[in-house]
């Protein structure tokens, strides 16, 4: 049995700037959120998904923008993406799919707790997150959690990660607190870049294991005396940045494995978003595919 955990708020972003702009019925933008509904039938229909949920950032603020002033917001995006996100969220439930919102965690907390949560069981084959955060790169383990690449129609295991990367999954928060992060606001520390930050941490494992001593190093990286003041002068940052950029794995989902199970769509819920979607092709796929 393999579990697929979506990042639902990935799939409105890719839908509104990847997908044709349209029109429901009373003139609102509903693109994005038409695009979603058809991504999540496509999990059923190309990657056999029987067990799925779905998490979403309900607003784009959480905990961590009370710890960083300069992280990720709302501010900026455009108002008719915005202004699907409630809808994303109904058609999601309407659809018949286990539906996360996150308002003090965010989407990814759910999916890095949920696919812990769900590899430990013996019964799970695989876990599936579908999408290509970086983020979540630190949730993969082996091949039994990995990230679904939806667009590029590519799994995304321990193996790929570390080829990427140069590093193992769970040094991923250690890797953007050096390098930063500018989608969601981690400045990263002056001078490390992407080839000493996977240099020294493939050596090391964690930012607080690499020496603050150049001279002691084991690998040979340009700039090391530089590198090695900027971590110095910056161990705050530094330990923030981390933190910001660790998912959390205690966000309380009460949905056990079978809850999970998709059986079809909420007809009479599913009937009435795509009557305000002025989306009928969308009712007869979900018809088409359900289990039931």
């Amino acid at each position: 049995m393999r579990v697929h955990l979506v990042d639902g708020t990935y799939e409105l972003f890719r839908g509104h700037f990847g997908a044709p702009p349209a029109k429901g019925p009373d003139g609102a933008e509903v693109g994005a959120t038409r695009g979603l509904g058809r991504q999540l039938l496509s999990l059923v229909r190309r990657d056999r998904a029987t067990h799925v949920a779905v998490a979403f950032d309900s607003v784009i603020e959480s905990f961590r923008n009370d710890l960083f002033g300069g992280y990720k917001s709302g501010e900026g995006i455009d108002p008719d993406l915005l202004m699907q996100f409630a809808w994303a969220e109904e058609l999601a439930r309407a659809l018949g799919f286990v539906t996360w919102s996150m308002v003090e965690f965010e989407a990814d907390d759910a999916l890095a707790t949920a696919a812990r949560r769900f590899a430990a069981l013996e019964e799970v084959d695989q876990v599936r997150i579908a999408s290509p955060d970086k983020d979540l790169a630190q949730c993969v383990q082996g091949q039994r959690v990995v990230g679904l690449d939806v667009r590029r129609d590519k799994l995304i295991d321990e193996a790929a990660v570390e080829e990427k990367f140069g590093i193992s999954p769970l040094a991923i928060p250690d890797y953007l607190a050096l390098v930063g992060d500018s989608a969601d606001g981690i400045p990263g520390i002056p001078r490390w870049g992407a080839k000493s930050s996977s240099l020294l941490l493939a050596e090391y494992g964690t930012v607080e294991a690499i020496p603050r001593d150049p001279g002691v190093w084991n690998v040979k990286v340009r700039g090391a005396g530089a590198l090695a003041r900027e971590l110095g002068e910056n161990e705050d940052e530094l330990a923030l940045y981390k933190r910001l950029a660790t998912l959390r794995l205690d966000v309380p989902l009460k949905e056990d494995l079978a809850a999970l199970e998709w059986k079809g769509p909420d007809v009479a819920r599913l009937e009435a978003i795509c009557a305000q979607l002025g989306d009928e092709r969308l009712m007869a796929q979900a018809r088409k595919l359900s289990p039931g």
